[in-house]
């Protein structure tokens, strides 16, 4: 792994050293905990994010803004601002250059945090749900930017689907045309977010971290761009009932529609709407397969650094 990074890029000490020794580095988004989850279980699941990172012989690398300046592995007490700040932005590739004039601290989108990951040599990053095309797409063009980010960031990145909130179907289109290769881990369906299956297929099934570690590094070999997205279904036990998460979506939309909620705005508010309608279960889903993303995460990292990569 390479260790040179833009100057203007903050390296944390134990990120840094851990590349240069070949200790396989995870890693991790902000805006979970800068707009995902309430307070103070925000900070709780990041840091417990870091720990599992560290039981599993890895390093994590938190990357977010701070005081305008992209850190690629966040201390303790940092992640502690971010995720107290109320005036924290949010962003992607686009707005990280702004954040120079304007000092402010900001969580890191996938999109964001996977560029930054890779700027530094990272290969492997866990998140929650990703990005992707929203309702009504064909109208409004409102598609996240993880789309493009993955097209071009070669990273495996683990998810367990796209938020539910958004069009399934046309985001794996979307992938599908930005060359980018969508694999089940021990499924041959797309998950939910939420629930194990959102009813869609994925391109392959890949069984063990070797395999996806090989997916990587061949795309490498054959000169691809594109990054691996790794779908990664939340534990069976804990999804939500599939049935009444239909409904409660149904009805964030509609509440969506009366309050005039639109653009990066969408996202927070529906994901709200369903935490509560679920009395917190959703929220209990979400950290239960993010967890699960980061141990798997570690396996791919592990196996990546005994390839050399």
């Amino acid at each position: 792994m390479s260790t040179s990074a833009p100057s203007v890029i903050h390296v944390g000490d134990h990120v840094a050293e851990a590349l240069a020794a070949g200790v396989p580095v995870v890693a991790l988004e902000s805006t979970i905990f800068t707009h995902g989850l309430p307070r103070p279980r925000n900070i709780e699941v990041a840091l417990e994010g870091e720990e599992i990172i560290r039981a599993a012989g890895a390093v994590p690398a938190t990357i977010g803004v701070h005081h305008g300046t992209p850190v690629v592995g966040l201390t303790a007490d940092q992640i502690r601002e971010l995720g107290e700040d109320d005036d924290a932005d949010k962003a992607s590739i686009r707005e990280l250059s702004i954040g120079a004039v304007t000092k402010k601290n900001a969580g890191t989108t996938i999109a964001a945090t996977a560029f930054l990951a890779r700027a530094v040599g990272i290969d492997v990053f866990a998140t929650g749900g990703l990005g992707g095309v929203h309702h009504g797409a064909d109208k409004t063009f409102d598609e996240s930017a993880d789309l493009i980010a993955m097209s071009r960031t070669s990273i495996v990145l683990i998810s367990s689907g796209a938020k539910a909130i958004l069009d399934i179907p046309a985001t794996l289109e979307r992938f599908e045309t930005l060359s980018v290769p969508v694999v089940g881990y021990r499924t041959n369906r797309y998950p939910g977010f939420y629930v194990v299956d959102s009813g869609y297929p994925v391109a392959a099934r890949l069984d063990s971290a070797e395999e996806i570690a090989t997916v990587l590094t061949t795309q490498r070999a054959l000169g691809v761009p594109s990054g691996v997205l790794v779908a990664n279904p939340v534990p069976e036990a804990e999804q939500l009932d599939p049935s009444e998460l239909d409904g409660v979506i149904e009805d964030a939309w509609a509440a969506a529609e009366r309050d005039g909620i639109g653009g990066q705005a969408s996202t927070p508010y529906l994901l709200d709407f369903i935490r509560r309608a679920t009395d917190g279960r959703s929220l209990d889903a979400n950290v239960a397969l993010y967890r699960n993303n980061i141990r798997l995460a570690c396996e791919v990292a592990a196996a990546l650094v005994g390839r050399g990569e």
